[in-house]
């Protein structure tokens, strides 16, 4: 798993006026909370763009004042005109806590729907698991080896890393191989000449 380094500079004083102080200075303010402490900091730009701007989940090892703590993104807020990123909470990892995150989903195999002229769409990109940080995956992987024309896998046939629990509904469709058109026309053709 892909860890990003962030390094952070503590917060003296909380609230708005603070907020907007950090990013009059080019920082965005943060909090890292979990466990029974939270910190209010703040962090260059540069520093989380690898971890908001990507599909894939990574962890984050945010160093504050010398101690260091890894933490998972989880949420954060955009301007509404210019896309910047205005504020970032992280939940801080403990080992042995449960934690909820999402997850991307990858397709392993080749299809025989696909090869005979389908097309695989993926309908779910993300799904919710439950585990501990130990247990943590960065993407979980369905077998779409066995898929014909117009058939589809579902959120219960990932099959997960032992002690992560998908939270997400089992019967939700995470790919379909969809007949093409051309492939509708020349079949019902074909039916009308029989």
């Amino acid at each position: 798993m892909e860890i990003v380094a962030v390094n952070g500079i503590e917060r003296a004083q909380t609230g708005k006026a603070s907020s907007r102080q950090s990013r009059r200075e080019g920082q965005i303010p943060a909090v890292l909370y979990g466990g029974k402490e939270v910190t209010h900091f703040s962090v260059a730009p540069n520093d989380i763009k690898t971890l908001i701007f990507t599909p894939d989940f990574k962890l984050a090892e945010i160093t504050i004042n010398g101690t260091t703590s890894k933490a998972i993104l989880k949420d954060y807020q955009m301007h509404p005109v210019t896309d910047a990123v205005t504020h970032i909470d992280f939940l801080r990892l403990i080992e042995g806590v449960n934690v909820k995150v999402d997850i991307p989903v990858r397709f392993k195999g080749s299809s025989p729907g696909v090869k005979v002229g389908g097309k695989l769409q993926q309908n779910v990109r993300r799904v919710t698991i439950k585990t501990t940080p130990e247990n943590l995956v960065s993407e979980l992987m369905v077998d779409v080896s066995s898929l014909q024309l117009g058939e589809s896998i579902r959120v219960k046939d990932i099959e997960p890393k032992e002690g992560v629990e998908i939270m997400t509904s089992p019967s939700i469709p995470v790919g379909t191989v969809i007949v093409p058109r051309a492939l509708r026309s020349a079949a019902s053709a074909a039916a009308k000449e029989e």
